[in-house]
């Protein structure tokens, strides 16, 4: 590989929609771009994430059944929030990779990868945390709470998958087939509570009707989870930028390497 062609993208790509996707694949535009929504997405997250939560751990009201156990989910929800958005952002790296050949995607969703799983780690965490006082055990084998135990260990299949082949190449197509299979069990976790009878409620906030929750509660949630989105934008970018750089300098040393084989052949010559 050459340093001068490392992530650099097709010059046409024979699927539809292609050649729009190609121009947000240059790395270089890529690393100009990110570095300036950088700094802002990390320092609204940061700011939202600490007025949400200061807002709702200390704030808001406590819940009339649940009392201040119902706190807890100003962390849980935003996180099983990006737990699930994610691994939808994720799915679209990997199909992005396979039918277009999108250079960064690979890079992308690799990424994605091990946050994701950190997020869902702690939506199953901050779930146990809430569960025990709610229903008096730490873990049930309820249908909402197994799928979302699904989606960690599709994310930890993931992130082991890509890095057990010696050609990244290969292990980038095995990790997204394995992405875009388990994206059926996104689904599965938003209407497990419609499907099955399940001790975990349903959903308060819908597309299709008011929310059922005290704006006094809504906001500060609300609020948090922005926050919390914006920070996960920012560290996957974060981290797709230092892999791009990780790249071009790989491949700048490989360069170096092959002239510094072919030199000494030439003055032996």
């Amino acid at each position: 590989m050459d340093a001068r062609t490392a992530l650099a993208p097709p010059a046409k790509s024979p699927v539809p929609g292609g050649r729009n996707l190609h121009r947000f694949a240059n790395p270089g535009r890529f690393l100009r771009l990110s570095g300036k929504v950088l700094p802002w997405f990390s320092a609204a997250g940061l700011v939202l994430t600490l007025i949400g939560l200061g807002w709702g751990l200390f704030f808001a009201p406590a819940d009339w059944q649940q009392g201040d156990a119902v706190r807890i989910m100003y962390v849980h929800v935003p996180f099983a929030w990006l737990a699930s958005a994610g691994y939808v952002g994720l799915a679209l790296c990997s199909l992005a990779s396979l039918v277009w050949r999108h250079p960064l995607a690979d890079l992308a969703a690799q990424e994605i990868g091990p946050v994701g799983a950190g997020a869902t780690a702690l939506c199953l965490a901050t779930g146990s945390l809430w569960g025990k006082p709610m229903w008096g055990a730490w873990w049930v084998w309820d249908a909402r709470l197994t799928s979302v135990l699904v989606l960690f260990f599709l994310y930890l299949g993931h992130v082991a998958l890509v890095r057990a082949f010696d050609d990244p190449a290969r292990g980038a197509r095995a990790g997204a087939i394995l992405a875009l299979v388990g994206a059926v069990d996104l689904p599965i976790i938003k209407f497990s509570v419609n499907w099955w009878n399940t001790l975990h409620q349903p959903a308060t906030i819908t597309l299709t009707g008011a929310p059922t929750m005290y704006l006094g509660m809504l906001w500060p949630l609300f609020i948090a989870a922005l926050g919390l989105t914006l920070g996960f934008v920012a560290v996957i970018l974060a981290r797709t930028r230092a892999a791009v750089m990780e790249r071009r300098i790989r491949a700048l040393l490989l360069a170096q390497a092959q002239r510094e084989q072919v030199l000494p052949r030439q003055v032996g010559a």
